[in-house]
């Protein structure tokens, strides 16, 4: 029997490529193809706008039909409602949209009293197993005098900065190192940089799918940690894996980290 799977925010470059990868995987299938109503092609089939025929399955605003699992990579208000949809439904929800209020995740984030949730700003595997390596960075060079930075690259067409993941970063860092000020870029006579501080700078360019590097610089030395995506391929497959873990789970609040087994 195969696990259905819901896509809200499915025509979208990442929830198409969801929808293909998805198709593409003996074990699930497309049943639900969300999308937002003012998107222009409502009622067309998921599967043609997709490039990979007739599906049956239509764009809609609302979910139904049966639905194991949706997965969510729309905008934050789209989130939302695939999370009220959802809570209705009693159906596990998988959110990777990222540019979230802190009130909207915390909106979120309460559905996992009743439904199984995961929200996280990357699907990547790679990063997270990256934001794991870099708390413990952070912990071991709690006391060694170290100034860290966060750079990050997405295509030009990104609407929220700095991204989800370099927020993350920043707020893994500043648990595992103590508290630290936050500093988006950097402009005029700033004086000398201070101890407690993560500069945290972001570029938008070209078609670039996404790039992060931390740095933890002392004086003498650097060490840098660095993620390249090289197709959007990293955070569909990744999202679809938390589907399947979650698929199974009951209700609560669950991470990437849940999925990885390094919670």
């Amino acid at each position: 029997m195969k696990t259905k799977v819901g896509v809200n925010g499915a025509c979208g470059r990442m929830g198409s490529r969801i929808v293909q990868l998805v198709h593409e995987d003996p074990e699930l299938a497309v049943t639900a193809a969300l999308e937002s109503l003012d998107y222009p092609k409502l009622g067309a089939d998921i599967g043609e706008l997709c490039g990979m025929g007739r599906l049956g399955v239509p764009v809609t605003t609302e979910l139904t039909g049966s639905v194991d699992v949706v997965i969510d990579f729309s905008m934050p208000k789209g989130a939302l409602d695939a999370t009220r949809q959802c809570l209705q439904r009693q159906v596990p929800l998988v959110v990777a949209t990222t540019g979230l209020s802190l009130a909207e995740r915390a909106e979120i984030e309460e559905a996992g009293q009743e439904i199984a949730l995961l929200i996280a700003p990357n699907m990547s595997l790679a990063v997270n197993l990256l934001m794991k390596l870099v708390g413990e960075a952070a912990t071991v060079l709690r006391d060694a005098d170290t100034d860290i930075e966060i750079l990050e690259r997405h295509h030009r067409f990104k609407k929220d900065a700095p991204s989800g993941t370099a927020l993350e970063f920043a707020r893994i860092i500043s648990r595992a190192a103590g508290e630290k000020r936050v500093v988006h870029g950097r402009h005029g006579l700033v004086g000398e940089r201070p101890r407690d501080e993560i500069g945290i700078h972001a570029v938008r360019v070209g078609d670039n799918v996404g790039e992060h590097t931390i740095l933890f610089s002392l004086l003498g030395e650097t060490l840098e940690f660095t993620h390249r995506a090289h197709s959007r391929d990293c955070y569909a497959r990744g999202a679809i894996r938390a589907a399947k873990f979650l698929v199974t789970r009951k209700p609560g609040l669950y991470s990437m980290a849940d999925v990885l087994g390094f919670s």
